[in-house]
Formats: structure tokens, sequence, C-alpha cells
């Protein structure tokens, strides 16, 4: 993981561990967690710069957050709950979720204990990533592989030991559990690894209002019920705008909660994942809606001016729907044909740039874009992709 994990942790269940692997139930280190109700919390700390956290569910069915390191705020605590499906009322289990919280990024394996696991009193228990970086793959497989260990020896100490060497040789191997290589993990691959096509497919020309939305950095909300069909969609979105190559702007996995929602707020423009329908009454937090589930596209009313369409939209969806329905080409090929209809937008926006009066970065000129007679939501849709690259004069 190298320096990304370096700034990130690790948060791993154990069955009322403490370091070096002794159990003690009624150790003070530990932190205990019944469904929905917050019962102890004491963290364990090392030296080093690293995080563990613990959460199972135990045979009377209740949730324990078990390991942490080093201490952590109560605040991300509570959020890492919430994401674990161990305290969902509805009992279903997401073997794979990400988000992302203020920069971090977390990445969440859950799974079932076998009754041929060390675990005996340990139902399903899941093992958390923290991190800087936006790559799930990379993630899942190097959680996947803590979780055969874990199951195989219920101590956390093997667990921190394949940790250890991830952090400082990039590499952990083991003939039983598996081996993992961190540079087998590109970062390129994780942004390549959704697919433009299914999203045309599924929404056609109205493709191009999510590619306008994101030209302008407005704030893009997705529902759906599943939480896997959220994650999958959104995390392809920020692809139709390549040339950022910007996955910061991706949260795609929020609960409508305070901390969480001012925390998105707090964001210019955003792609954001909710499987919480309510969020459809909350037309302050989106520019433009999307109902995974009835595949409808929704924009809000006070959006509707920057996000008027025209010849040059109508052009670009045509050029999405005939590149995406090509059976010869792929999702990069794709992507690299939107990427290349974005650059011609910039170079005709650059006619009607000029150099600030501080020198240090091209401005719009807007009396030359008004001179040059563009169709009304030409002009509109250039002005206000000038003000999202901030080239308006102040």
């Amino acid at each position: 993981m190298g320096n990304a994990a370096r700034r990130g942790g690790v948060v791993v269940s154990c069955p009322s561990t403490v370091p070096g692997g002794r159990r003690d139930a009624g150790d003070k280190s530990v932190s205990l967690f019944h469904r929905g109700k917050f019962k102890k919390v004491a963290d364990t700390k090392v030296a080093w710069g690293m995080g563990t956290l613990g959460e199972e569910k135990d045979t009377n069915g209740e949730v324990l957050w078990v390991w942490c390191y080093p201490s952590t705020t109560a605040t991300l605590r509570n959020l890492l709950l919430r994401k674990c499906c161990l305290t969902d009322e509805s009992k279903l289990l997401h073997p794979f979720v990400f988000g992302q919280y203020r920069r971090t990024w977390f990445y969440i394996t859950t799974i079932e204990v076998p009754d041929s696991s060390v675990l005996i009193k340990v139902t399903h228990f899941s093992i958390v990533l923290t991190a800087k970086d936006f790559n799930p793959e990379k993630y899942a497989a190097f959680t996947r592989i803590l979780c055969r260990m874990y199951l195989k020896h219920g101590s956390p100490v093997k667990m921190m030991e394949s940790y250890i060497a991830v952090l400082t040789k990039g590499i952990c191997q083991s003939e039983e559990n598996g081996s993992f290589l961190s540079k087998d993990f590109d970062a390129r691959k994780a942004y390549l690894a959704g697919s433009i096509k299914d999203i045309v497919s599924q929404f056609g020309m109205e493709t191009v209002i999510l590619h306008t939305a994101l030209m302008l950095k407005k704030r893009i909300v997705v529902y759906h019920p599943k939480i896997e069909a959220v994650q999958e969609f959104t995390r392809t979105l920020p692809a139709l705008v390549w040339h950022r190559q910007d996955w910061t702007i991706l949260h795609s996995y929020v609960h409508l909660n305070a901390d969480e929602l001012e925390a998105l707020q707090m964001c210019p423009g955003y792609i954001a994942g909710f499987v919480d329908l309510e969020v459809s009454n909350r037309s302050d937090l989106y520019d433009v809606f999307v109902n995974l589930a009835d595949s409808e596209i929704t924009i809000a009313p006070l959006a509707k001016e920057a996000m008027t369409m025209g010849k040059l939209h109508k052009e670009i969806g045509q050029l999405i729907v005939q590149s995406a329905e090509d059976p010869e080409k792929s999702d990069s090929q794709v992507i690299q044909d939107i990427s290349l209809k974005t650059r011609e937008i910039f170079t005709n926006l650059e006619p009607f740039s000029e150099v600030s009066g501080d020198g240090k970065k091209l401005v719009l000129n807007f009396e030359a874009l008004k001179q040059r007679r563009f169709p009304p939501a030409t002009e509109n849709f250039l002005y206000h992709l000038a003000a999202a690259e901030q080239m308006l004069k102040i």
C-alpha cells in the first residue's frame, strides 16, 4: 500500500482479544457494541502509525467493537458501524463495501464464520482498511487474505504481520491464504474498472445530463436500494470527465446522518450514493438526482438554468451513445472518445480566454464570448463551464 497505507489504517475484528493474542473478555481495552447500542469504549494504542478497529457479531446477536489501533474518534467509529452490515436490522450480508468520509477511504469486508473455524462464538466479522487512495480491488483482495488468516488463527497477530509486510515491502505471501502484491493494483485500473457502456445502455441520451453535471462540477445523488448497485454505478461516473481523473468527488456510500451530510455539503461538487429513498426529498443535497432503480434522472429546479440543454449537448449525447453501442469498442475506448470531445469543448473556450491581471491563470472574456453569438444554450454552458474551472473574473 506504500505511502497511502502509511497515512491510513487497518480495522480488524477479533474476539475480545488484546495485543499479543491473549483472550480476555473483560479487558478494558476491548470496545463492545450491542446492536444499535454503544456499551463501552477504550482504545488500545501502539507506538507505530496504523489503526486497528474491530467489529464482530457473536452467537447472541450482539455486535462487538473489539480492537483498535490506534485510538479513533467517536465520530469515525460510529460511521464505520453504520457502514458495517453487522448492525443492519435487515440482516443482509454485504461482502464488500467502500466509501469516503472527509478525504479518508474505508474498505469493509464482512464474512460469515463457518462451523469449522476456531472462532467458536463468533457468527460474522468485518475487516476494514482505511487509506488515502481509491482502489477497491486492491483493498478487497488484501482484506480477503486477512479474513482467511483470522478464520484460521482466531487472532489478529498474523494479520498484523501481513499488514506490516505490505506496509514496508508492498507484499505478503502465504501458501495457505494467498499472496498480495501492492504494485499489481494500479490506480488507473481502478478508475477503469466500471462500465460506461452499461450506464449508456441504461440511460441512453440522458447520459449527457450526467456528463454535463460532472463537467460543471454539480452535485449528483444516486439512489438504489442495493448498495452494490449504487457503488458499481457511482464509481464509474468520474470517468465521464476523464481529463480530471478525480475520484475524490466520489462518496459512494452515504447515510442520511447529520455529520455525514455536513461533510458532504462542504464539497463544491460530488457524486453521492444512497440506499435510502428518503434522499429524493432532500433537494438541498443535489442538482441532479438519479433513481437508479427506476432508470430516471431528474434535474433540480435551481440547477435547470445552468443545465439547459442545446445543440452542443445533443452532439455530445449522440457521440456518447454511438461510441458505447459500438460492439467493437471497449469501455476504455468509449472513455477516450468522450475525452476527445471534452478536449474539443475546452478548445472552443480558448479563444475567449485571456491572462488574468496577475498573470497567474486564464480567465474568461465574457464580452468576447457574447460577440461570438453562439446559440443561447451553448453560450450558457460555456459560461458555467468557465465558472466551474474558476475562470471567471473576480
